[in-house]
Order: C-alpha cells, then sequence, then structure tokens
C-alpha cells in the first residue's frame, strides 16, 4: 500500500504530525524527485510529491518488521531467550591507540574498528556524526574519508543526527565500500533500504548500531537547558556521557552532572515507540553500559565478527573477558528487556 502512497498521506500523516518521527533523514535521503527537503530537523514537502512510495518503505516508524528484517539480515527470527537480540559474541574492548584515547567517550572500541577498517582497506569511507560548523555541539552528519576525520567525529553528542543525509555523498565520492555508524532506528531504515536493494545503500558493508535508550532535543537541551538555565558557554562544551547521569565535560577539563531526571522532558516522542536498544539489525553493536574506560562490543553477523577479530590481531583494541556476572551484561540484558516491555531479570 505504501506504494501508491506519497508522503502526505503516510508519513505525513502518520508519522510526522504524530510526533513519532525519529528524525533519521532516510525519507528525504531515498526522495528520487527530490520534494521532500530537511527543515528543522524534520522532512518538509517543499514540491509535489509523485507518490513513488519510497519514503514510507524505508521510514523506520511505517510498517516496521522486526522479524522479516531479522529474516533478511541473519537468515532467521530471534529466539525467545535472545534478550538483545541474534548475535556471535559479547566482549568489552578498548582501543590502543593513544590518539583515540584522546578524543573517545568510553573505551574508544567503534573508533578503533573504523580506523582499523580504513587502513585495511576494508572500507574506503564511514558516515558517522560529526559536529556542526554553525552551531556549538550541534551533531551533523559527515562521510569521513580520512583517519583524521573519522578521529574528529569521535564521541557522543546525545541529540539527534540525521545520519542517513549523506548517503548521497557516498556516490558522488565515488565510493563503493562504506561503515555507517547509528542509532537502532537508523540501523533499520538502512536495512529496509538493503532488503529493497535500493542502489543508495549498495556500498554500505558493515552496519555498527549504537546502543540507544533514547535522544533528546537540541534546542531543549543542548541551547534552553545547558545553554540558557545552567548558564554554560556551549562552545566550550568537549563531551557528554550517562552514567546514571549526564556528566557535560568542558575543553579545560571541568565537568558538571545533570540529573537524568532533569532531561527526561527533552526526549524526542518518536523515542518512546521504540523496540530496540541494543541496534539489533547492525553488523556489531557498541555501548558504554556504565563501564569505565572500556566499550562493550555485541558482534551479530560473521561480518562484524571477523572484523572484530582483525582489529584484535592488529593490536587496534584490547578485549576483557565478559562473565555472566558482569553489571554491564546485566545492565545490556535489562534495558533491552524495558525497550521489549520484558521482565528486567536475566
Amino acid at each position: 500500500m505504501s506504494s501508491k502512497l506519497g508522503f502526505a498521506n503516510s508519513l505525513g500523516k502518520t508519522v510526522v504530525s504524530t510526533g513519532a518521527c525519529v528524525g533519521c533523514g532516510a525519507c528525504v535521503a531515498v526522495c528520487p524527485s527530490g520534494c521532500l527537503r530537511w527543515v528543522e530537523g524534520r522532512p518538509d514537502l517543499c514540491e509535489e510529491c509523485k507518490l513513488c512510495g519510497f519514503c514510507a518503505r524505508v521510514c523506520p516508524r511505517y510498517d516496521l518488521s522486526m522479524s522479516e528484517l531479522e529474516s533478511f539480515v541473519f537468515g532467521r527470527e530471534r529466539k525467545a531467550e535472545e534478550r538483545f537480540g541474534i548475535r556471535c559474541q559479547v566482549y568489552i574492548a578498548k582501543s590502543k591507540d593513544s590518539r583515540v584515547l584522546k578524543v573517545c567517550q568510553d573505551g574508544g572500541a567503534v573508533t578503533a574498528l573504523l580506523l582499523h577498517a580504513l587502513e585495511s582497506k576494508h572500507i574506503d569511507g564511514a558516515i558517522l556524526s560529526g559536529v556542526s560548523s554553525q552551531k556549538p555541539f550541534l551533531p551533523s552528519p559527515k562521510l569521513a574519508l580520512t583517519s583524521q576525520e573519522i578521529l574528529s567525529c569521535a564521541g557522543t553528542r546525545y541529540t539527534c543526527s540525521p545520519n542517513l543525509l549523506a548517503l548521497p555523498q557516498i556516490a558522488k565520492e565515488g565510493k563503493r565500500s562504506v561503515a555507517f555508524v547509528g542509532t537502532p532506528c537508523q540501523i533499520q531504515a538502512v536495512r529496509k533500504m538493503q532488503m529493497l536493494r535500493m542502489k543508495l545503500a549498495a556500498p554500505l558493508k558493515l552496519l555498527i548500531g549504537l546502543m540507544c535508550s533514547e535522544c533528546f532535543s537540541y534546542e531543549g537541551l543542548i541551547k534552553k537547558h545547558i545553554g540558557e538555565e545552567l548558564g554554560f558557554d556551549l562552545s566550550r562544551i568537549k563531551g557528554m556521557n550517562i552514567k546514571g547521569k549526564m556528566i557535560v565535560t568542558l575543553k579545560s577539563g571541568a565537568a558538571t552532572t545533570i540529573p537524568l531526571s532533569e532531561v527526561k522532558k527533552y526526549a524526542q516522542k518518536g523515542c518512546a515507540s521504540c523496540r530496540d536498544f541494543s541496534s539489533e539489525l547492525a553488523d556489531l553493536s557498541a555501548g558504554g553500559l556504565g563501564l569505565e574506560g572500556w566499550t562493550c562490543i555485541v558482534t551479530r553477523t560473521k561480518e562484524g565478527e571477523n572484523l572484530f577479530k582483525s582489529a584484535e590481531k592488529a593490536g587496534f583494541v584490547k578485549t576483557r573477558s565478559l562473565g555472566e556476572d558482569n553489571p554491564a551484561l546485566h545492565l545490556l540484558v535489562r534495558l533491552s528487556n524495558r525497550k521489549h516491555n520484558l521482565k528486567e531479570d536475566l
């Protein structure tokens, strides 16, 4: 049905106007007629819609079937006991590169994996979340083509970066093997594109999914709360992290904490309907999970597992055992269960 509907009667009516839109940018990226544009974090119909239905077919909030996508990616559906999705292995990893450790979020494992993939020619670029040159600490999608560009994108901003808007740049740059790093909803959109055999997504050879409970509004969290109410100069923010509370670190090295109860009201409405905490459709997933200086990595496909083992062998990451009683594993299960509306015990 979606192939016969235009934007107004599909996404415009059931996703954007209801607040379910997560701002991934997939609809704008795939629109063949260019009738959609990106305006203040949301798609806007700027010209007459050609009724192709592509926007609805790739939207992660419109007719999403996780079981269908699981079968496409893994050849089967998840089992009931696979609380955080189909997987190969679970690791705790940390970058061994001093360049990464200076700029990374937790253990820098994602940045280290991307550097290895680029230097070993497994990929020739990566779509990441960078920082806007127009507004302080505003996430901005970027096609990184060098090690330095990958390093410049390290860290987490916690506000929406429509990374899928960078997809058209791949063809412009003539790249054929690109990694994509994004949130669970963005990974879902890419898998829908791949299942539809869209040419735009063909160069995406490695999907790294970020564990995500919810995303916050830039205007609300950053500009209003941190900038206006707390009185911070936004240009001085170096990084942000969540470890039971939100931690804002300044370029001077000073840090301040914000109770999550204060920032909860700035969460995107569309995140409430998400059922995927750990990016269950990615090749590998990554998250901090309360760890200090380490990253939890879940490999899910053969491609993801092979890349991780290759990076470990090449000395890009070091790993630590993850026992059944590890708090990070318990937190991974608990947060995944919460998204799936299941009991939170193991």
